[in-house]
């Protein structure tokens, strides 16, 4: 797939589309290294804050993407076309701790511009992120009914902004 660096002032995307139907691959990591791990993520938000372009995402501590989360200084998100959204079911449905997702998955990571995480060949739009703020979600916080309904084990999640370092994608995510 060719992609190429796109200025972020110049980057399309919906911020609330890019998350709806197969989600983005969050990778968090050291690519060189070869210790990372992915998970599909559903829940987020592209948006510019203290004068930087963010990825906001969530992520539970039970996940294995946690571990890695709190361990690595940055991520990547990676937008794919629909024809791989049984890839990212099955890296949003299994643990890492169980499965090698990438291998199941027939995924190509590759090395990042700007992050050690990995990025993917396959990908039509790769958002590179250093972390850079993170909070946990408080239900006491909590303002309408419907949010607690998504916490049934009481399992709420981590916040993570990442301000996009450098985004790299196909033609049509360039304004």
């Amino acid at each position: 797939m060719e992609r190429n660096e796109i200025d972020l002032e110049r980057l399309r995307c919906q911020p609330v589309g890019a998350w709806k139907g197969h989600g983005l691959l969050l990778a968090v990591g050291d690519f060189a290294g070869g210790a990372y791990t992915v998970m599909t993520v559903g829940w987020g938000g592209l948006g510019h804050m203290w004068k930087r372009p963010l990825a906001v995402i969530v992520v539970r501590p039970s996940r294995y993407t946690y571990e890695f989360m709190e361990r690595y200084p940055d991520f990547t998100l990676s937008r794919f076309s629909p024809a791989f959204a049984d890839k990212l079911a099955y890296c949003g449905s299994h643990t890492g701790r169980k499965v090698d997702k990438i291998r199941k998955t027939g995924l190509t990571p590759m090395a990042s511009q700007r992050a050690a995480s990995p990025s993917f060949a396959e990908a039509e739009l790769v958002l590179e992120c250093r972390k850079t703020y993170w909070s946990d979600l408080e239900p006491g916080h909590f303002l309408v009914e419907y949010i607690e309904s998504n916490y049934s084990a009481k399992d709420y999640h981590r916040i993570y902004f990442g301000e996009v370092l450098a985004a790299f994608g196909t033609a049509a995510y360039q304004a």
